[in-house]
């Protein structure tokens, strides 16, 4: 599922066929080489996995933020300065006692990137988009997260239109941690829904 299953070139090669073509478009005058450190810098520095760990932090913690998370999560979010196309639409599903979430895009790679960064190559995958659908429960194991077979797996296929984002539930043990701290423990996969948030990583 990871993909390593299948041969990959060296990143070198990929560095060096990035580099080429983006000398070519802007030679070509396509590009602004500009523009382009503008977005990477963005992408570097303004949004990513942390965003959505913060997030997930403050729900934990502060339970009437929580309630508007799960009511209205583009406005709650918006709250803590996190915005853009990404971050519109946006529902938050809650991760409970018998029930677990996990978000696919069944038709490309639909994702709230403002909050959680740019996706996996597994997330856009063909195999992860169709199993997770068909067998989420032996894929998750794969995965793996392997949950009771008494534990409903909820499967939410995200749009252009509507951006799922996992709410995990908060480990035990770490009662006594702050925000910051909590945030730490938030992965990426968590808030996609194939890996539970432990105490310690």
């Amino acid at each position: 599922m990871s993909g390593h299953d299948h041969d990959h070139p060296d990143p070198s090669d990929i560095a060096l066929r990035v580099e080429a073509i983006e000398s070519l478009l802007t030679e070509k005058g396509l590009v602004d080489p500009a523009k382009v450190d503008e977005i990477i810098r963005y992408y570097e520095k303004d949004v990513g996995p942390l965003n959505g760990a913060t997030v997930v932090a403050r729900a934990w913690i502060d339970p009437q933020f929580k309630a508007r998370l799960l009511q209205d999560a583009s406005s709650a979010i918006a709250e803590m300065g996190y915005g853009g196309p990404e971050a519109s639409h946006v529902v938050v599903v809650e991760n409970g006692p018998g029930v677990h979430n996990v978000v696919v895009c069944t038709l490309c790679s639909c994702y709230p990137w403002a909050l959680l960064g740019l996706p996996p190559s597994w997330y856009k995958s063909p195999a992860y988009r169709s199993r997770i659908v068909r067998e989420p429960r032996k894929l998750l194991r794969e995965m793996g997260l392997d949950l009771p077979e008494s534990t409903e797996i909820r499967v939410w296929d995200s749009s252009a239109e509507v951006r799922y984002l996992v709410l995990p539930e908060r480990p035990p043990g770490s009662e006594s941690m702050n925000r910051e701290q909590l945030a730490t423990l938030v992965t990426r996969d968590a808030m996609i829904g194939t890996a539970a948030v432990q105490k310690t990583r």
